[in-house]
């Protein structure tokens, strides 16, 4: 098990599946600059992990996040400095295994970017959504206009950007912005079994997945094909692509070990 180094994020394994736990409730989960660091460690230890497959991004007490704790942002001497800041948004960008967001309270300013960078999100009943951040004076930095686009389209942004104003879960599946919404006490545990189920599949088709949808958004379309089909490709050169054709014609359940 890895040291973070801070109690304020929570690192635990069941099987392939990694739970990174935010654990500063009395403080809505507002990161602080440890707690991106040590969110740092976690991304660059589930890549370099084998074993790890699939990762779980989830809040302790009344809210997934409310961004960055705003008392630490006068710390930063220059507006470059804060420019160059280890970001915990950037942290997860480049997480090579898949990403769920258990949303289970509050997602505001960057813990709505931080859900955002995630690859699928479920959401508590008691979840809120908020680009709060122009009610303070400025904008998101995590990338929130461009995935919240994606998402919902680009007059559902709008309003979220420029009014600062929250979203109820309700009307987040509606939009498009999570895939599930569920009561609180089956939220975490549906999170564990969809990564389980995703853990069961092979992991190099399913990091390939994840790394061919990035590209689908960045390419133009015969491009995105065409990339895709090389995917398609390294993916069928694999180990466990030969397993997945025996187990279908031998009638049993494939043995995946990431080769």
């Amino acid at each position: 098990m890895i040291d973070l180094g801070t109690e304020d994020v929570l690192f635990e394994q069941h099987r392939h599946v990694a739970v990174i736990t935010l654990n500063r409730p009395a403080k809505l989960n507002a990161v602080t600059a440890e707690m991106s660091a040590a969110l740092v460690t976690a991304a660059g230890y589930c890549n370099e992990s084998d074993d790890i497959r699939a990762v779980v991004l989830t809040g302790s007490g009344r809210a997934f996040s409310a961004g960055s704790d705003i008392r630490e942002l006068d710390k930063y001497v220059t507006p470059w400095d804060f420019r160059n800041r280890e970001d915990y948004c950037d942290s997860l960008k480049v997480l090579r295994k898949p990403v769920i967001a258990a949303v289970n309270g509050y997602a505001l300013g960057g813990g709505l970017e931080t859900a955002l960078i995630c690859d699928i999100r479920l959401a508590s009943t008691t979840a809120s959504f908020a680009a709060a951040e122009v009610k303070l004076g400025w904008i998101g930095g995590g990338g929130t206009s461009a995935l919240l686009t994606r998402s919902i389209g680009p007059s559902n942004t709008a309003l979220m950007l420029m009014t600062g104003d929250p979203i109820d879960a309700a009307r987040a599946l509606s939009w498009g912005l999570v895939s599930e919404v569920l009561e609180p006490a089956e939220l975490l545990p549906r999170a564990l079994d969809l990564a389980a189920t995703i853990a069961s599949r092979a992991p190099i088709a399913v990091e390939t997945a994840k790394a061919n949808l990035a590209a689908a958004y960045n390419l133009p379309l015969d491009q995105a094909v065409a990339y895709e089909r090389d995917l398609q490709t390294v993916c069928f050169a694999t180990h466990d692509a030969a397993e997945g054709r025996a187990a279908f014609a031998e009638k049993r359940t494939p043995r995946f070990i990431r080769a």
